[in-house]
């Protein structure tokens, strides 16, 4: 597994596990063994999936231990306050069945997220949380942001796919030294890059399938990925992408079917954020 170094020193492993969406219980323990069974130790949650208690049951009943793992959780919107921050935390941690997390987040630019950063600051210089981070956000809140935080984010987690790639914002946040991490890396199979001319003659020619060709596409971007699946064969298959490279003019020819087209809610609508508070 490739790991990648974040700007506090710490390291990610560049490919995860994702669970957005898991909401049966056996299907998520039982992905999250095959995924540990074939090498993945990164795996992403969050308290708005509603399947942290079992990604931590899933985690304990393993014989990997606790420091080979690398566990993402992330703080959702209806906590707008410190002290929300804070319980939240504390709630995930309980579920997750760990004393630490190698990563957490707030998940979307939503009202009270300086307050929200000052917490993250506060549990990382207690060592609590390992790095932390954002998601959703693009540059106007990162600067906002900025101008407040006492530490710089260690990660942006953002919707990037072969049909939205975030070209502006991952040389912005390059420029910072933050790692982008791609969430619906592969389109969250409605965008039609899985189906895409471009992707399938590349696919071919390395004998890999769509999907492969594109999280190679994102590691070669320097991009962490958080692929989601139920399904032993494709968690197996998403791993199995460290054994070959896509030259410059494949990744030259993917950077030309991008459409700039947005799969999922966007972070500067403010009715959606101010809507967004009420869900839990």
């Amino acid at each position: 597994m490739d790991q990648l170094t974040l700007n506090n020193g710490k390291q990610i492993p560049q490919l995860g596990l994702g669970v957005f969406l898991v909401q049966d219980s056996a299907d998520l323990k039982q992905s999250v063994d095959d995924a540990l069974k074939d090498g993945y130790r990164h795996f992403d949650t969050a308290t708005i999936y509603h399947n942290e208690a079992w990604v931590g049951e899933a985690l304990a009943q393993s014989d990997v231990k606790r420091e080979d793992l690398f566990i993402t959780s992330k703080v959702w919107n209806n906590n707008t306050t410190y002290d929300e921050t804070m319980a939240a935390f504390k709630e995930s941690l309980k579920k997750l069945q760990t004393d630490y997390l190698d990563l957490y987040l707030i998940h979307w630019p939503s009202e009270g997220y300086t307050e929200k950063w000052r917490a993250l600051e506060d549990l990382y210089n207690d060592g609590q949380i390992k790095s932390i981070g954002v998601s959703n956000f693009e540059q106007p809140q990162m600067d906002k942001l900025l101008t407040t935080a006492k530490i710089k984010p260690a990660v942006d987690q953002i919707e990037t796919h072969p049909y939205f790639q975030q070209k502006v914002l991952h040389e912005y946040l390059t420029g910072l030294n933050i790692a982008h991490e791609a969430w619906g890396p592969l389109g969250q199979g409605k965008s039609g890059a899985l189906e895409d001319a471009t992707l399938k003659q590349i696919a071919d020619a390395h004998q890999k399938s769509i999907a492969q060709v594109i999280l190679r596409w994102h590691l070669q971007r320097k991009i962490i990925v958080i692929p989601k699946s139920i399904h032993a064969e494709r968690i197996a298959q998403n791993i199995d992408v460290f054994d070959f490279t896509l030259s410059d003019a494949e990744m030259t020819a993917i950077a030309g079917i991008d459409k700039n087209r947005r799969g999922s809610a966007d972070p500067n609508d403010e009715g959606w954020l101010k809507e967004s508070l009420s869900m839990n």
